[in-house]
C-alpha cells in the first residue's frame, strides 16, 4: 500500500518574521496574558454581531418611524446579524475557540469540560462586548433617534409614542429586547425554547468532528445563517437567543432610558431561556446523534491537529524562555479543553 501523505508542519514565523516588539509581545501573551486576549477575543466577538445586527435594527425602526421607505426589513436584520456571526467567528475563534454566547460556553462545562473560572471570564467579555457594541450604536444613531420620536409624536401624539417606546415597534426596542403589548408569555417561552433548541442542534452539529457533511471551513456558514433562519422566522413572537446580545442591550437601555427599559417579567425569560435550550440541545446530539464509532474525516483532523501544534509550540516557547526542557509535558490537556471550538 502507498504510504500515507505527511502534511508538514509550518509555523507562521517560518515565513514570516514579525517585528521585534510584536515577538516580544507574543512571549508575554503566550506566558502571561493568554486569558486576557482570548477575553478581548469574545468581547470582539458579540461585538461584532451585535454592531452588525443591532445597527440594522436601528436602521429599521427608525425607517418605519419616519416613514422612509427601505431603510430596513427582518430580511435585512437576518443578513445583519448572520454576517455578523461570520465575521466574529472568522475573526475571533481561532483565538479564543469563538463561544459568543454565554450558552455556549455554559454547555461546553457542562459536556466539554470546560474551565469553570475560564467560563466566567468568557461570559463577562460576552457581555461587555454587546454593551460596548449597542452603546456605540446609540451614540451614532442618537440624532436619528430623536428625529424619530420627535415625527411619532408630531403624527400621533405623545401618549402612543409612550405606548410603543418599549416594544420591538419603537426606539426603545432597537437596543434592548421586548414583546409585542399583549403578548402571551408562554408562547413567548416556548417560541424561544424551540428555536433556541434548533440553533444548539445545528451549533453541536459544526462540533462534530465526524460530521463529513460540514467540514471546519464550513462551520462559520452554517451556524451564521442557522440564526439567520431563527431571525427571519421566529424574532417577530420575540426572540433573544443570545444572552450577551439580550443582557449587554438591556443594560444600555437601562442606562439611558433608567428603570422604565427594564422589561418585566419577558427580561429574565430573554437572557436566561436559551441556556436550558442550549443544555438540551446538547443532550439530544449527544445521546442521538453522537456515535464515537464514526470515523472522523480529513479535514477535521487536520483542523484539530493543527489546533494541538498551536498549543504544543505556546508551551515549548514558554519552557524555553523559563529555561526548562522541551517537550516534557504539554498544555494540551492540562486543565485547557482542547477541543473544536468554532461557535
Amino acid at each position: 500500500m502507498p504510504a500515507a501523505e505527511v502534511t508538514p508542519t509550518v509555523y507562521l514565523r517560518d515565513v514570516v518574521q514579525r517585528p521585534a516588539y510584536l515577538q516580544a509581545w507574543e512571549k508575554v501573551r503566550h506566558r502571561k496574558m493568554h486569558w486576557a486576549v482570548e477575553m478581548f477575543a469574545e468581547a470582539l466577538g458579540v461585538f461584532l454581531y451585535s454592531y452588525a445586527g443591532v445597527g440594522s435594527t436601528a436602521a429599521f425602526v427608525c425607517g418605519t418611524l419616519l416613514g422612509s421607505a427601505g431603510l430596513g426589513s427582518v430580511l435585512q436584520i437576518g443578513f445583519a446579524y448572520a454576517f455578523g456571526i461570520l465575521f466574529a467567528i472568522l475573526l475571533c475563534s481561532p483565538t479564543s475557540g469563538g463561544h459568543f454566547n454565554p450558552c455556549v460556553t455554559i454547555a461546553f462545562v457542562v459536556f466539554k469540560g470546560f474551565p469553570k473560572v475560564k467560563a466566567l471570564r468568557y461570559i463577562f467579555a460576552q457581555i461587555l462586548g454587546g454593551f460596548i457594541a449597542i452603546g456605540l450604536i446609540y451614540v451614532q444613531y442618537k440624532d436619528v433617534i430623536a428625529l424619530a420620536n420627535e415625527t411619532l409624536i408630531a403624527a400621533k401624539g405623545a401618549e402612543y409614542a409612550a405606548a410603543i417606546q418599549f416594544t420591538p415597534n419603537g426606539t426603545g426596542g432597537i437596543f434592548a429586547l421586548y414583546t409585542l403589548p399583549g403578548a402571551n408569555l408562554v408562547r413567548v417561552l416556548l417560541n424561544e425554547f424551540v428555536t433556541d433548541t434548533v440553533l444548539g442542534l445545528v451549533i453541536w452539529a459544526i462540533l462534530d468532528p465526524t460530521n463529513m457533511l460540514i467540514p471546519p471551513q464550513a462551520g462559520p456558514w452554517v451556524v451564521s445563517f442557522a440564526y439567520a433562519m431563527a431571525i427571519w422566522g421566529f424574532s417577530p413572537t420575540a426572540l433573544a437567543a443570545n444572552a450577551a446580545r439580550d443582557v449587554g442591550g438591556r443594560l444600555i437601555a437601562l442606562c439611558i432610558y433608567g428603570t422604565q427599559a427594564s422589561g418585566g417579567s419577558y427580561a429574565a425569560l430573554a437572557a436566561l431561556t436559551n441556556i436550558p435550550a442550549m443544555l438540551f440541545a446538547a443532550w439530544l446530539y449527544e445521546i442521538f446523534l453522537t456515535d464515537s464509532s464514526r470515523v472522523m474525516s480529513r479535514s477535521h483532523l487536520e483542523f484539530m491537529q493543527a489546533h494541538q501544534k498551536h498549543h504544543e509550540a505556546m508551551h515549548e516557547n514558554n519552557a524555553a524562555d523559563s529555561g526548562l526542557p522541551t517537550g516534557s509535558s504539554s498544555s494540551v490537556g492540562k486543565g485547557e479543553h482542547e477541543q473544536i471550538e468554532r461557535v
